[in-house]
């Protein structure tokens, strides 16, 4: 897509929820999908990172392959959550044009629960493109929200994940293409992205 904007949110969404991505290994992931919650041993105290971009998940995972990280889960939130954490994050990254200074970025980075980067988009072979996917990193009070009021529910993904990868190791991308969960153009304004979108992008 050679008019695809170099930043912009591309996710599964209904009017109310949105879809995100997140692999685990089998002892947090099997029950999480189970019971539609994270377990205990979730832990809170650690940022947890989520993608809207199934194929950067997979990119992270290796189709669900690296260790820990075996199992995939499509976790479906609700929107107004996934927005406030938009609203309330900093970049991970200082970014001139973006940030007053160095100091002002380092003090916004300590007060906000949820922080963002951009990172190239992939596509079915795992190679980068030009444009680029959100990863959004939820901490503290955001994890917290992520965990006991944002998720609608967990889905276990990783056959979805095992059978996209098989098509594109025998070489049948357009049968992979078709598993893809459909990802649209994220409707944000400048208002819920305009402080983390880079200005030389």
């Amino acid at each position: 897509m050679t008019d695809e904007p170099r930043y912009r949110v591309r996710a599964r969404y209904t009017d109310d929820t949105v879809t995100v991505y997140q692999a685990y290994h089998p002892a947090i992931g099997v029950p999480a999908a189970r019971d539609g919650r994270f377990p205990a041993a979730w832990k809170r105290e650690r940022m947890t990172w989520i993608k809207p971009s199934f194929l950067w998940m997979m990119y992270r995972c290796g189709w669900a392959t690296k260790a820990d990280q075996e199992t995939v889960l499509a976790v479906e939130i609700w929107r107004d959550g996934f927005e406030w954490a938009l609203r309330n994050a900093c970049l991970s990254h200082y970014q001139a044009g973006v940030h007053e200074s160095q100091a002002a970025w380092k003090r916004e980075l300590r007060r906000a629960p949820a922080r963002v980067q951009w990172d190239p988009e992939r596509d079915l072979g795992l190679n980068p493109l030009p444009h680029r996917s959100l990863q959004l990193g939820l901490g503290g009070e955001a994890a917290g929200r992520y965990a006991d009021e944002w998720t609608v529910g967990i889905t276990d993904v990783t056959p979805l994940a095992r059978e996209a990868h098989r098509l594109v190791r025998e070489g049948d991308r357009e049968g992979a293409a078709r598993l893809l969960p459909e990802e649209r153009p994220y409707p944000a304004d400048t208002g819920l992205l305009g402080h983390l979108v880079p200005s030389a992008g």
